[in-house]
């Protein structure tokens, strides 16, 4: 909200900017008229906010939209729906080119993501940069946009109750695929390609990131060549979740039924992959940076607009913003996890803008329930062997009282991020009202009395056991300066910290043999962001051990698994068990706020700040929508330079 002020009375934005990004931080339409009030008039959008009209129901409960969420998606004539809505579903854009649009003609677009991608294949990919980076090539059936609103890409439309596509019991949904999509190569993209995506993430024997978000499919079909037929073990809520977003994008069955299973691994795809989206790597140096070409074959005419995309990787979040605000060497700079005041000056003396998307993102501490000082045939962190400390309740709750979030959030983040008690921050349907949290150094100090955590000297003893923690996270001024904040508290109440920072590249890499990736969790406890998705179902699925070979990250499954912390809570499985087939809009409320209550309440991790997802862009860049949910360059085949 500051940095839209900010903007507002520099004069950096027009009515139309500044309802656009006011909407996207889901601001009330008394606000929203007041910010455009203060703007004067100086372009044709209308100061008051128009009506919302509630989306078609459909058996999936999906969040209802805030009231600037609606008036930003609203349709004239659309059904009202008595119940909970399910996720707004718009028809497809016509793909019919714009007469005054010509794909190409802009140039470069200059990307820089200070955590340089290692892998292009989403399938097999654990952090956010490679996600983003893989997105550009490659396309999910369908993508939420900002305002929650289910948008199709290489689906022809979004299914519903009302077109017939979902079924009314939840038992399957149908998709209807775009017609002429083809593959970089020139190869139709094809109802088998979606199936075999879905085989290519759930072989037994592929070390796959999104197998998850595939688990609740008992078979696929493909009629024809533009249709797919998903069928679900059980009546299904999320029949949205496989092939959309982060863990959807599909993948060409002609170019990969020969590395399928463990031979995934070694594809020369993870590098080099063939697509769909609007552009096509030419050159990918991991750690580096990825080169792409506009496809000349792309399914929307008249689009993309720029002709090349650099994406640079490496730096730091700091020199990523300075290269965007101040020196235009970028056009893009992502992920800008930097102090606000520092951000708002850099904005103030240079000519970039910035952008804050509120979404699910939440920094947090991660404790590991296993000893990463014992080996087990050579792997530590082993699911067998118990932390001395931190597998106990009492001395894991202390610590939630010894964290400063406070002071993190007001003088690290500011108007950016927000100090929670939560997981799930977004969206509000699935807020949880019952935690709290205190910063009390005496109560931290008192519970570890009571538990038998005595102090000898000046660290906290009980066992034969010493308390001296190795505190890991990525290489960013800003996380290290939290660093320091939380070990001058927690070595206030006798927890030895040692402190080590790991660059992004190989902190959120995918490579098994590397012991200093987070999935390894060789030390005993961490810090990063996590983010949830509009339906988070998915997202809770990273806390279940309901089967623990594949579900807990092990050297059995590559790291691959999601539950890195080796918590193994049966209530939170019960409840993670019952969400995936609930299909009523209260329980559904009940079951995710339940699931947040057992992490925060058992401290699998302690919250610290809920993260606005905040990146930088040249003044002159046209067509961004970028998506809390989606990511920053969802939408980049509409982007283009003003004036060209």
């Amino acid at each position: 909200m500051d940095l839209l002020y900010a903007d507002i009375q520099a004069r950096r934005l027009s009515r139309r900017d500044v309802l656009k990004r006011a909407t996207a931080l889901g601001l009330s339409a008394p606000v929203i008229g007041g910010l455009l009030a203060a703007c004067g008039g100086d372009d044709p959008v209308a100061t008051a906010v128009p009506a919302a009209t509630a989306p078609a129901p459909a058996p999936v409960v999906e969040p209802t939209a805030t009231e600037a969420e609606q008036a930003a998606t609203a349709q004239p004539g659309a059904p009202t729906n008595t119940a909970a809505p399910a996720p707004t579903t718009p028809p497809a854009p016509a793909a019919t080119p714009d007469p005054a649009a010509q794909a190409g003609g802009h140039g470069l677009v200059r990307l820089l993501w200070w955590q340089a991608p290692t892998i292009l294949n989403s399938h097999l990919a654990q952090g956010g940069k490679d996600f983003d980076a893989s997105r550009v090539c490659l396309e999910p059936l369908a993508d939420f946009n900002n305002s929650g609103t289910l948008m199709p890409i290489l689906a022809a439309e979004i299914p519903s109750l009302e077109n017939g596509d979902v079924a009314a019991d939840g038992m399957s949904v149908t998709w209807r695929l775009r017609e002429g999509v083809t593959w970089h190569d020139g190869e139709p993209f094809t109802s088998a390609d979606v199936a075999f995506t879905y085989d290519f993430a759930t072989h037994p024997d592929a070390a796959t990131v999104s197998k998850n978000t595939y688990r609740t499919i008992e078979s696929i079909e493909t009629p024809d060549d533009l249709t797919v037929v998903i069928n679900f073990l059980a009546p299904t809520a999320a029949w949205f979740e496989p092939f959309i977003g982060l863990n959807g994008r599909i993948i060409p069955m002609h170019i990969l039924e020969e590395h399928i299973g463990a031979a995934a691994v070694d594809a020369p795809y993870n590098l080099k992959p063939i697509g769909t989206g609007p552009f096509m790597v030419t050159e990918f140096r991991p750690g580096d940076v990825v080169l792409y070409d506009r496809y000349e074959g792309y399914w929307d005419p008249g689009k993309p607009h720029f002709d090349q995309v650099e994406l640079k990787g490496g730096g730091d979040a700091t020199s990523a913003a300075r290269a965007a605000l101040q020196t235009g060497e970028v056009d893009w700079a992502w992920n800008l996890q930097v102090e606000a005041q520092v951000l708002l000056q850099m904005e103030a003396d240079g000519d970039g803008i910035l952008l804050s998307l509120p979404g699910p993102g939440v920094e947090r501490v991660l404790v590991n329930f296993t000893d990463p000082n014992t080996e087990v045939d050579g792997e530590r962190s082993h699911i067998s062997v118990p932390h001395p400390f931190l597998s106990e309740l009492e001395a894991r709750t202390a610590l939630t009282y010894a964290c400063d979030r406070d002071t993190i959030a007001e003088q690290l983040y500011g108007p950016t991020g927000v100090a929670t008690s939560n997981i799930i921050t977004a969206p509000d349907r699935f807020v949880s009202p019952n935690t709290s949290y205190e910063f009390s150094l005496e109560t931290a100090a008192q519970m570890l009395e009571d538990a038998g955590w005595a102090m000898d000297g000046n660290r906290r003893t009980k066992n034969g056991y010493t308390t001296n923690f190795l505190f890991n996270t990525s290489t960013n001024p800003l996380r290290q300066k939290t660093q320091e904040i939380l070990k001058q508290d927690l070595e206030s109440i006798g927890i030895g910290i040692e402190i080590k920072a790991v660059d992004a590249a190989v902190f959120f890499a995918s490579d098994p043999g590397n012991p200093d990736t987070y999935a390894h969790f060789y030390c005993d406890i961490q810090m990063f962001t996590n983010s949830g998705a509009y339906y988070p179902l998915d997202y809770v699925g990273f806390y279940s051990s309901l089967n623990p070979e594949l579900d807990i990250a092990q050297e059995s499954n590559g790291w691959s698994g999601r539950n890195i912390y080796r918590w193994v809570n049966e209530e939170y499985n019960a409840l993670f068990e019952q969400i995936k087939t609930e299909l009523d809009p209260a329980r559904q409320d009940e079951l995710f706020i339940g699931m947040n209550d057992l992490i925060v309440m058992d401290v699998c991790e302690i919250p610290l700040v809920a993260r606005a997802g905040v990146s930088a862009h040249s003044a002159d860049l046209t067509g961004i929508d970028g998506s809390g949910w989606a990511g920053d360059l969802w939408n980049i085949k509409d982007w283009g330079r003003e004036g060209m």
